[in-house]
């Protein structure tokens, strides 16, 4: 599926390249994009691969911004998901970081609750010593 072909069904959102450690310079083959309701990752020069994670598979979004990508105007955006392929990863060296995480959080926001999809959490004390406890050994 070719760029033009995505956009008329998807509009793209967002469009970036991982960028090189030093310097940001966006020589590396990694392209990043982003749709109302998905993130494709394509990766390689001669062999190259395409990973994409539904928005609503995303369970949590956090960014982490070194002295060095602070310094060159980038950072890294951690992303944990149920994405079975995918699981959990990163989105590398972007410029515009804070405001690319801030509009991936809506995304996801957005389409788990058109989708219906909660997060279920537990809480309490995972110790499950207690004498009120009937779960399978």
């Amino acid at each position: 599926m070719s760029d033009s072909t995505l956009t008329n069904q998807n509009e793209l959102l967002w469009k970036d390249r991982r960028r090189t450690r030093f310097f940001a310079l966006p020589w590396t083959f990694t392209i990043y994009r982003l749709t109302e309701d998905r993130l494709l990752i394509k990766r390689g020069l001669f062999t190259t691969s395409e990973d994409e994670v539904r928005l609503y598979r995303i369970l949590d979004i956090s960014l982490r911004r070194t002295l060095l990508q602070k310094i060159f105007g980038t950072g890294s955006i951690m992303c944990h998901s149920s994405d079975k392929t995918m699981g959990d990863f990163e989105i590398i060296n972007i410029k515009r970081s804070y405001e690319v995480k801030n509009l991936l959080s809506d995304l996801v926001e957005k389409e788990r609750m058109a989708k219906r999809v909660s997060n279920r959490e537990f809480m309490g004390d995972t110790d499950c010593d207690s004498d009120e406890y009937d779960g399978i050994e």
